[in-house]
């Protein structure tokens, strides 16, 4: 089977290998525009290309081709000897991924199935649009403040409401604001149905509802980075997926920093506002009062990210053993205090649609 790897970027460097030498260079402006390279006419070819927003149509092209696409972890290409000596370039590293492909010494990232890739891009879709309404909410009521009203504090779904506060003329000057703010808000509406629609595909997403503090969000986020409970042996490679356990730098003495804050941001970040829900949740439940003596120990900020990523890895053994939570199997220590009910399962970054995704699962 050939060896071949390509280098993505504005333009597509090719580069083949053979008996440790390079028999074929080339650059194309597109994939199809190296049909006479790899395409189904010619003989199969494993093929290395780094992660990138391409990535998932690129490899189901090639597989339609007839090759065997293998997809590079972006985060561990330097030691391959990519942009050593300062050199660095796409047909130098078209090289060092074709030969390091040769030579069985790729850095491999994890492919998503293909309904998790539809799950991925309806989450990511959405998040996008709820970025759009924040900042058009903060443009909004900037341009108030500067024409000397100041808009009271609400929550986002509320916003529209606030907007009859406005005198006349500020109202004038906001207007082409507030038509993206509608149609922003309309499309969100559209996301939440379609992000609803691919998620009751996913028995997962409402599995991991039944832990408190983690809504349809955080739910799919997780089930649409994770994809396979089973690629991973133990809750800390999860967390550590994540970027969510401590840099270390160890030279003698063990030293530990912030947390690495590798792997998918948004997930991580809904993961905190989880953990920030429980935390200030006015009902007792076992994460609670673990956050709580952590807290007592290090300090509030510490404690949400530490509950943050022992969440992480509840919902990793959860959907590993088809289970829903039970206090009793987090830490005996702390059942009881789950007397009281439930803890409020309130998502941590606003739904605009109140039927999506309905709360499933019990807290024994």
């Amino acid at each position: 089977m050939r060896t071949v790897a390509l280098d993505w970027g504005q333009r597509i460097s090719f580069c083949e290998v053979e008996g440790g030498k390079v028999t074929h260079r080339a650059t194309a402006e597109s994939l199809d525009a190296l049909v006479g390279l790899l395409g189904p006419e010619t003989p199969p070819a494993k093929v290395a290309i780094e992660a990138c927003r391409e990535v998932w149509h690129v490899a189901k092209r090639l597989r339609e081709w007839g090759h065997v696409p293998i997809l590079v972890d972006t985060t561990r290409v330097r030691q391959l000897g990519i942009g050593q000596h300062k050199r660095k370039n796409d047909r130098i590293d078209a090289e060092t991924l074709a030969r390091a492909l040769a030579e069985n010494r790729l850095p491999k990232a994890h492919e998503l199935s293909e309904h998790r890739q539809r799950l991925r891009r309806a989450v990511n879709g959405r998040a996008l649009l709820i970025e759009m309404r924040s900042k058009a909410i903060i443009a909004i009521r900037g341009e108030a403040r500067t024409m000397g009203q100041a808009l009271g504090s609400c929550n986002a779904d509320d916003f529209s409401e606030n907007l009859k506060q406005l005198s006349a003329e500020i109202k004038a000057q906001v207007e082409p604001l507030c038509l993206v703010l509608t149609t922003v808000e309309s499309a969100l509406l559209a996301a939440d149905e379609q992000l609803t629609k691919v998620s009751m595909e996913e028995p997962a997403t409402s599995l991991l509802q039944s832990v408190p503090g983690v809504g349809p969000i955080v739910s799919a986020s997780f089930v649409s980075v994770i994809d396979d409970p089973k690629r991973f042996e133990t809750a800390h490679q999860v967390e550590a997926y994540i970027g969510l356990v401590p840099s270390e730098n160890t030279s003698g003495k063990r030293r530990l920093g912030s947390i690495t804050k590798q792997g998918n941001s948004y997930l991580r970040a809904v993961l905190v506002q989880a953990a920030w829900t429980i935390m200030r949740s006015r009902k007792s439940s076992t994460l609670k009062s673990w956050g709580k003596q952590v807290k007592a120990r290090r300090g509030k900020s510490v404690a949400v990210v530490a509950l943050a990523r022992r969440l992480a890895g509840v919902l990793w053994a959860m959907w590993r053993d088809n289970k829903p939570f039970a206090a009793r199997h987090l830490c005996p220590a702390y059942a009881l205090e789950e007397r009281d009910g439930p803890a409020e399962r309130t998502d941590t970054v606003g739904m605009t649609a109140p039927s999506i995704l309905s709360q499933q699962g019990t807290i024994s």
